[in-house]
């Protein structure tokens, strides 16, 4: 999560401007335990989501996520 939100700081991007996330697993099962830490970052923002079980390239990754964010207008970054 902190690496999404550095990108999406490099985009002048933040988490509450996610519209839609995906989260690829390689088990199923997996995804209830991740549900608390994902919640607590995207809990008010509540982005469309899709969770995908598929093989991962790397089996030492348990997760990918992906988002889709809006670039928000100038003002709103300023205030």
């Amino acid at each position: 999560m902190r690496n999404i939100q550095t990108a999406l700081a490099e985009a002048g991007s933040r988490i509450e401007d996610v519209v839609r996330v995906r989260y690829i697993l390689p088990r199923v099962e997996d995804f209830q335990p991740c549900w608390p830490v994902l919640r607590r970052y995207f809990g008010e923002t509540r982005p469309a989501a899709t969770m995908i079980s598929a093989g991962l390239i790397d089996p030492r990754v348990k997760i990918e996520i992906e988002v889709t964010a809006r670039k928000p207008s100038n003002q709103r970054l300023q205030s």
